[in-house]
């Protein structure tokens, strides 16, 4: 098979690309997300006829936020979105006549670095093909949960690993500290709008950089779950490496090399086996629409 298109339906914008085998994005297309699940299915058909016009596309990959059956074709359930058991693939068949596969957004993302990105060369880290599970929906690593009633997750249960490692999690983690002792907080509230809500991602790295205490406090705790969480999944699978992606990896080393060490210090007999490398994704926020683009390829 040819040239594809992955479609990555994010929560302001829907993003389509032509994507031929090599990985390489030939075109893209974007619209705004609806605040309605028939809504999203018109803006999904709309993206991709944007998408396709001059190229001969034969399959249509699509990467949704929720749980989607092991047939690559129902979301079964969507945090974000009111799809409960919603048939996407027949729908977006029919308005595009093409083929479609339906694949977990982070899944499909993961397929992307493993087949273009920071994964090649790594086949133990998939195995060259998506450990789905027998219905669809393993690998749900950031809804592990790591504190018994923490807090509240975007999937309803409470304590999962996404609340404690993650780019919000970074953003909370500065807020909390610069309320606590703002003068401690100086760079980073001059970074912003001099108030402790208007602290944004980006400040805090570039605080960070500046050697602002609250700024790198907060990089270490993210650092901290994050580590100890790749621990336990090491326990589990034993890869060579874990690629860490999202917006919380553009930051590189000021982060990374804080994984690595909790990593290493929560590693059960660390000191005595081989260590997985903790890489930094390659593609960004193409990753995803690259990866379902390649596993509608393969069918």
């Amino acid at each position: 098979m040819g040239l594809t298109i992955g479609v990555d339906i994010g929560g302001t914008k829907i993003a389509a690309g032509v994507v031929d085998e090599e990985g390489h994005i030939l075109s893209t297309f974007k619209v705004s997300t609806p605040p309605t699940a028939e809504g999203i299915v018109d803006a999904i058909a709309a993206a991709v006829s944007g998408a396709s016009d001059g190229h001969p596309v034969e399959a249509v990959g699509i990467g949704a936020a929720g749980y989607v059956d092991d047939k690559r074709a129902t979301v079964l359930f969507a945090p974000n979105i009111n799809w409960r058991h919603e048939p996407l693939k027949d729908k977006v068949e029919q308005r595009v006549g093409l083929p479609v596969v339906v694949e977990n957004d982070a899944n499909a993302a993961a397929w992307g670095e493993y087949r273009f990105g920071a994964g090649q060369g790594h086949d133990d880290v998939i195995g060259n093909k998506l450990r789905r599970g027998r219905f669809g929906v393993a690998a749900e690593f950031g809804h592990i949960r790591v504190v018994p009633d923490g807090l509240l997750c975007g999937c309803g249960s409470q304590g999962c690993w996404e609340q404690y490692a993650s780019g919000r999690a970074l953003v909370r983690y500065a807020k909390q500290r610069a309320n606590a002792t703002p003068e401690n907080a100086t760079i980073l509230l001059a970074l912003g709008d001099g108030t402790v809500e208007g602290i944004e991602g980006k400040h805090i790295s570039e605080a960070a950089r500046q050697g602002c205490p609250v700024a790198v406090d907060s990089f270490r705790e993210l650092a901290r779950w994050a580590g100890a969480g790749l621990a336990d999944l090491a326990s589990l699978f034993d890869p060579s490496a874990f690629i860490v992606g999202g917006g919380v990896s553009d930051e590189g080393e000021l982060v990374l090399d804080p994984i690595r060490k909790s990593f290493r210090r929560w590693l059960i007999g660390g000191e005595w086996r081989p260590h997985a490398q903790v890489l930094a994704a390659q593609l960004g926020g193409k990753a995803g629409l690259v990866g379902a683009a390649d596993l509608a390829r393969q069918g």
